[in-house]
């Protein structure tokens, strides 16, 4: 039995062998330079048999393509006529120029942005999964692999025999075959041979199709396209339909016959693909025209110029392509201007509004549909408005009252005193730290709530039937105090109530609230409230008197009030500093053309210096900053502070009474600027004796900035040739002596002319620091 077995077996290998041999003869020209294990070398050396593997050979030119194939980064570009690269973002159909002619506005072709950023040129997705149903054909290709009594790694392409061919194996026809089967096609052609395989297909490259894009097409041509490529991709791909293209009635024509008909708007408005067929090799993709458009303006969600598929569109229907209207749409009236050639006047408009009847009102070609939007007024509603806590609008009620519409006084607090009162203080982990500066803290006390004018507030009514306007004037006061009186107004549907604070409507002076702080050399400084006619010496009998180190004549007086004024004529004294800079300038420009050219270019380089050094000190003017100070022009030794001026206060007044200095101060040309010693009965030379003046200082012109804020010069006391050595100085004062300069820039005559120095100083409330800042 034994020896019958083992020749059976040497029987069946020789057998195969003969078997093998014989394959190997007849499918060596099918193998297409491809390698594979002999079979027949097994049969000659039994002992040592080789393991059969089917792969591709390693040439160098199959390893490049293969290596192209997995990076899959192939781009296969259309072969497009001559129009293809011709942009057509900028061509306008005759509609659309019409449409623009006639509103102002460019309308755009609904859907045309679909394309507007359509590629030049297609790239296939190369990765994406191959559908089951995708029928396999010449071209596509295959990567088979197989493992268990044999190894297969082979990658084939299908031929245009729709056979592929693997080694030992033989030819697969898998023409038709769907993508699904085409693993059990091959599985069952490998156990053929051999048994316990195991067969693994995957899909490489696949084939590419040509299709023709003709008609009204943005870039109409021959496209080489992936066979997995349908009507959109390939429409996109093409740049879609041109300004006069249709958008409603794009045919795939195939053997002479229609195979389908696809409707973009159904696509774009609502997603429907179900007419996008897959594309087969050969096909013709034909845009027609247009058959009719119509314009979509005013409220709708869409305003467009939008196409016509049949006479059985709709205004329903186009709407419905165009989302919609939106809510601020007024569907009780709407426009259809319409187009007839066949008149003497071709242009009509009706009117009608968008219910049932008129939403299946069918559209024409070169109709414009304006939707109007609705009148966006209240019928029940009341407003409250001005200085409040949040203006509202809020229902009308019958019988309702200004009182029901401000509840309490607390509705009049305003979000901006709400915010200055929340920014007083901000909590810290563990303590409260003040957010203001400290220097500012005592000016902004009493003005955490802004000041509401309780005397007059107003409602404004509209008369709907002749459009006039009443007022109905109100003591706001007395609606709380009063509800039953007649100031708390009955309102009616429309009317608006407006609050007004004490500086939106000015009041008298004895129904403000006052708030004014003194500093200094009082028994009690502080913050104040004063009352209607109250006056320094008020203020000063409240803060419990001066002390004993009071200097009365350095006593500083500022108000906001005089501040806003200073600030404005400094701003207009350095516009008319830059106008007598503007006009040397075209003077000189005017003289440079009868001097030689060398006097020219040096005039031109000193005059371009002299006006460099002028811009930068009216800069500087610009950024002084008035103190708001009233000078009283007190004796300097005048001791009473009852000769103070009966001044009657204002809210935000400051009193500054300060102590006497010690010092005076010298500076401008001298030699030394410095602040001695004050001395009794010193007069101005005594000074300069110390300081010492420089050889261009202007004596003559010499003046004094005193401590109450007033300025003293020659021309101001009269005195001849300006002798001002001999004013007596007082403590505090400041001493200032100006150089002589001897070339009349704009600057110097500004400063001066008439000795505007002491004009500017006195009329501005400037002090010895704006000095130094404007000649530094």
């Amino acid at each position: 039995m034994f020896k019958f077995t083992k020749s059976f077996t040497a029987v069946a290998l020789a057998v195969a062998a003969i078997a093998a041999s014989a394959q190997d003869a007849t499918n060596k020209a099918d193998m297409f330079g491809q390698e594979s294990s002999s079979v027949g070398e097994a049969a000659t050396a039994p002992a040592a048999a080789r393991r059969v593997r089917i792969a591709n050979a390693a040439t160098p030119a199959a390893a490049a393509a293969q290596a192209a194939a997995e990076a899959g980064n192939g781009v296969i570009a259309p072969k497009a006529l001559a129009r293809q690269g011709v942009d057509k973002s900028a061509e306008l159909s005759e509609f659309q120029k019409f449409i623009s002619d006639n509103t102002g506005k460019v309308l755009p072709i609904f859907g045309a942005e679909f394309f507007a950023n359509a590629p030049g040129t297609f790239a296939p997705i190369l990765n994406s999964p191959v559908p089951s149903d995708y029928p396999l054909g010449p071209g596509d290709e295959l990567m088979i692999r197989g493992w268990g009594t044999i190894d297969i790694d082979f990658r084939a392409t299908i031929d245009r025999n729709g056979t592929i061919n693997i080694p030992t194996i033989g030819s697969v026809v898998l023409a038709g075959v769907k993508a699904s089967d085409a693993e059990n096609v091959i599985r069952n052609a490998v156990a053929r041979l051999y048994k316990g395989v195991t067969v693994s297909v995957n899909f490489g490259q696949l084939r590419a199709i040509t299709v023709y894009v003709v008609g009204q097409a943005s870039r109409p041509g021959t496209y080489t396209v992936s066979s997995l490529s349908t009507l959109v991709t390939a429409l996109f791909a093409s740049g879609g339909p041109n300004a006069n293209g249709s958008m409603r009635r794009v045919q795939v024509k195939r053997g002479g016959k229609v195979a389908a008909e696809l409707d973009l708007y159904s696509f774009i408005a609502k997603g429907d693909k179900s007419a996008d067929i897959k594309l087969l090799d050969g096909d013709t993709i034909y845009i027609p025209p247009a058959g009719g458009y119509v314009a979509l303006v005013g409220k709708v969600n869409s305003p467009a110029i939008y196409e016509l598929k049949n006479s059985s569109d709709s205004v329903a229907s186009l709407l419905d392509v165009a989302g919609g209207l939106p809510v601020v749409a007024d569907p009780r009236r709407a426009f259809l201007e319409r187009i007839d050639p066949t008149r003497s006047q071709p242009r009509s408009v009706e009117e009608f509004a968008l219910n049932t009847e008129g939403l299946q009102r069918p559209l024409k070609n070169g109709d414009v549909l304006n939707v109007t939007s609705i009148t966006p007024d209240f019928s029940n509603a009341v407003i409250l408005r001005g200085n409040v806590d949040q203006p509202v609008r809020a229902p009308f009620k019958q019988g309702m009252r200004v009182s029901d519409l401000i509840p309490s006084r607390e509705y009049l607090i305003t979000r901006e005193s709400t915010r200055r009162q929340n920014n007083v203080v901000a909590a810290g982990e563990n303590e409260k730290d003040t957010t203001e500066d400290a220097d500012k803290i005592a000016a902004r006390i009493g003005n955490l709530i802004a000041p509401i004018n309780w005397d007059y507030a107003v409602v404004e009514r509209v008369n709907r039937s002749d459009l006039s306007v009443k007022l109905i004037p109100f003591n706001l006061g007395a609606v709380f105090s009063n509800p039953a009186g007649p100031d708390n107004v009955q309102l009616q549907p429309g009317d608006t109530v407006t609050i007004f604070s004490q500086e939106d409507v000015a009041v008298p002076m004895d129904k403000r609230q006052v708030f004014v702080r003194i500093e200094g050399e009082v028994k009690v400084p502080g913050v104040y409230q004063m009352t209607a006619g109250d006056t320094l010496q008020s203020l000063i009998a409240k803060a419990g008197g001066p002390t004993g180190n009071a200097y009365l004549f350095g006593t500083g007086f500022f108000r906001e009030e005089v501040k806003k004024e200073q600030q404005a004529n400094l701003q207009r004294a350095a516009d008319r500093l830059e106008a007598q800079v503007r006009n040397e300038q075209s003077a000189q420009a005017a003289n440079a053309a009868v001097r030689s050219p060398a006097d020219a270019a040096a005039a031109a380089a000193q005059f371009e210096t002299q006006r460099r050094i002028a811009e930068e000190r009216i800069a500087r003017f610009r950024k002084l900053q008035p103190t708001g100070r009233i000078a009283f022009g007190l004796d300097p030794n005048e001791r009473s502070f009852a000769r103070l001026p009966q001044v009657t206060l204002q809210n935000g007044d400051r009193l500054v009474v300060p102590s006497k200095p010690a010092f005076v101060h010298v500076f401008g040309a001298v030699n030394v600027e410095a602040s001695p010693l004050w001395k009794p009965n010193s007069r101005v030379k005594d000074y300069l004796r110390l300081a010492g003046t420089t050889s261009d200082a202007d004596i003559d012109n010499a003046f004094v900035l005193r401590v109450d804020g007033t300025v003293v010069s020659s021309e101001s006391q009269g005195w001849f040739f300006g002798k001002i050595g001999g004013l007596e100085v007082m403590p505090g004062d400041t001493i200032v002596v100006p150089e002589k300069l001897d070339k009349q820039t704009a600057w110097t005559k500004f400063t001066q002319g008439a000795r505007e120095w002491t004009q500017i100083l006195a009329n501005f409330g400037l002090g010895a620091a704006a000095i130094k800042t404007l000649r530094d």
